[in-house]
């Protein structure tokens, strides 16, 4: 056999005609042959279709990098592209730059910072507040967003919250009014109504701190470049300005006393010793106010992140434990009650426990009780089943009855507190524990609330309930209340802790001031001492500084007194109770 291929028949071997110009025949396609006199004509290769060649490249390019089963059939093939992580879902769009108006405020803020900061807080607080304020809203107006109702709220809770440092002396309601203030910022500028929305706002602030200040930098660095040409006549005007202001100001200082101390009340200290604090209000302030602008500009969105609820259990599987947790708060609530009405003193005999041990021992776990019957709803409405109408009534009945019975063991826990306070007098800490419990007990009211009218504003309402708290609870000044409480207690019993009342904050002193002698001079001497040692500025004293100052210099202090006993407190009723003479006010209950 010969490696030479056979001829094909003569029939095969006609050669294609060259197409002529302008025939639809594709390059490499023969046309087809005319067919002999009396025959069909024979049909040709046809072109394949536009969306047939599409579909073969691609199943085509499918198989060069896959093989059999669908895997990868060579290893250095590009991995597939992972999905968007959770946080980038959270992150809008980079902003525009920063506007000159914006810019202007952030620098407002810092200067003003480090002007009125390093003195103490008082009114100070909220004038720094103003041109950041503005910073936010600057920036806000250059994206677009609109003001709505709620912004509105935040805002001006926020704001509010700030006049408790105006006001009141005392560190610890001051501490919390400006930790709720900047929480009710966050608010503001991120808006969003869920949970996420109101339990991490504030997060959101500090993840503007660092992209804010690469966004400030870009705009300043644009607002530089466009107006090199302005910076000359500004920078001649300030200092003609503040040249005018020193010599003539000091003139005038020179010339009169008065206006010496009216002038030395109202300009800041500018000494070099005070310089590493100044600066560091600054730096305080800018960045303060660049992660305000940038979060107004580009807020994360908190609401995107979802919350799921968790499957849906039976109805046997979900209300049993739920019922016999009810069942154990109404036990205990029935014995609640019956010794309030009439079987105290006979539970006291029985149990060997005095007024002051019986309400200690209770108070504190039902507290815990009450935090953790939160956690419990909360975890009973995730896992709640939903499948008609009829588990909806089962879930509402059986999380209303837990609701109402828990409001008994917060009125328990209160009544408590009240035997302990007229056994041992009322403490900063017991006023607040008090405090957190009533707002607990207005939370559950919220729940109940939730519950009958839907829970579309429950996010809402918790938060402006904290705020509204932590409002008042500064505002009453509770450091005021705690003196008053002990002065009622010993025009009845002739029992006070005067040690413990001289660890008191300004807000205090009139209502010590009604002690008789010697008391009122061992209560006023130290809080005297430390407002003479003390005398700030008017923006960073506060209302309470300035009327306790007014009653001492009226009515003066014996700075000699005479012995002013021993505290009243029994350390075998008060485990918390300080061995030393002064304790300190902050840890004592």
């Amino acid at each position: 056999m010969s490696d030479i291929p056979s001829e094909p028949p003569p029939q095969d071997r006609a050669l294609p005609a060259k197409p002529e110009a302008g025939s639809q025949g594709s390059a490499g396609t023969a046309p087809p042959r005319a067919a002999p006199p009396g025959q069909p004509q024979q049909p040709g290769p046809q072109t394949p279709k536009p969306h047939t060649q599409t579909l073969q490249t691609q199943a085509r390019a499918v198989a060069a990098v896959t093989g059999p089963g669908g895997r990868p059939a060579y290893p250095w093939a590009p991995p597939a592209p992972a999905s968007e992580p959770w946080l980038a879902r959270l992150r809008p769009t980079p902003p525009t730059q920063a506007t000159a108006a914006t810019l202007w405020a952030v620098l407002a803020t810092a200067v003003l910072s480090a002007l009125l900061l390093g003195e103490g807080i008082g009114l100070n607080l909220m004038i720094v507040a103003v041109p950041a304020i503005l910073a936010a809203a600057f920036a806000a107006r250059a994206v677009g967003r609109r003001l709505r109702p709620w912004t509105l709220v935040w805002a001006v809770g926020g704001f509010a919250l700030l006049a408790v440092p105006a006001l009141r002396d005392a560190g610890w309601p001051t501490f919390l009014a400006i930790v709720t203030a900047l929480a009710m910022a966050a608010l503001a500028l991120h808006g969003g109504r869920g949970w996420p929305s109101v339990l991490f706002a504030p997060i959101g602030l500090f993840d503007s701190v660092g992209s804010g200040t690469a966004w400030a930098w870009h705009g300043v660095r644009d607002r530089a470049e466009g107006s090199r040409g302005r910076w000359g006549p500004v920078v001649r005007t300030v200092a003609v300005a503040v040249v005018l202001l020193v010599v003539f100001g000091a003139l005038f200082a020179s010339a009169d006393a008065a206006f010496a101390d009216l002038l030395g009340a109202l300009i800041p200290d500018l000494s070099l010793e005070q310089g590493p604090w100044r600066l560091s209000f600054f730096l305080l302030g800018l960045f303060g106010a660049i992660a305000l602008a940038r979060t107004a500009a580009a807020p994360l969105r908190w609401d995107r992140m979802a919350i799921r609820p968790g499957p849906a259990r039976g109805r046997l599987e979900w209300a049993l434990p739920l019922i016999v947790l009810n069942l154990l708060f109404a036990a205990f609530n029935a014995v609640q009650l019956a010794v309030l009405l009439g079987g105290y003193e006979k539970v006291l005999s029985e149990t060997e426990l005095s007024h002051s041990d019986y309400a200690r021992q209770g108070f504190w776990q039902l507290l815990m009780a009450t935090l953790l019957t939160l956690v419990v709803i909360g975890l009973a409405l995730r896992w709640a089943p939903r499948a008609d109408t009829r588990d909806r009534t089962l879930v509402r009945a059986v999380l209303g009855t837990l609701c109402v019975l828990t409001l008994v063991v917060v009125a328990s826990a209160l009544r408590r507190m009240d035997l302990y306070v007229d056994e041992y007098g009322l403490t900063r800490l017991r006023i607040s524990v008090a405090a957190m419990e009533i707002w607990l007990g207005l939370v559950i009211l919220l729940i109940m609330a939730a519950g009958i009218f839907g829970a579309r504003l429950l996010p809402r309402a918790v938060a402006v309930s904290a705020a509204a708290g932590v409002l008042l609870f500064g505002l009453a000044s509770p450091d005021a209340l705690v003196a008053e409480r002990n002065i009622e207690r010993f025009s009845s019993s002739k029992k006070i802790d005067i040690p413990y009342l001289a660890g008191l904050s300004a807000d205090a002193v009139p209502a010590l001031d009604r002690l008789p002698e010697p008391q009122r001079s061992c209560a006023l001497l130290d809080i005297e001492k430390r407002l003479r040692e003390d005398d700030g500025s008017w923006y960073a004293t506060s209302w309470s500084e300035a009327r306790a100052r007014s009653i001492l210099t009226e009515r003066g202090v014996d700075r000699s007194p005479a012995e002013c006993g021993r505290p009243s407190r029994e350390d075998e009723y008060d485990p918390y109770a300080d061995d030393a003479w002064y304790g300190d006010p902050y840890d004592t209950p």
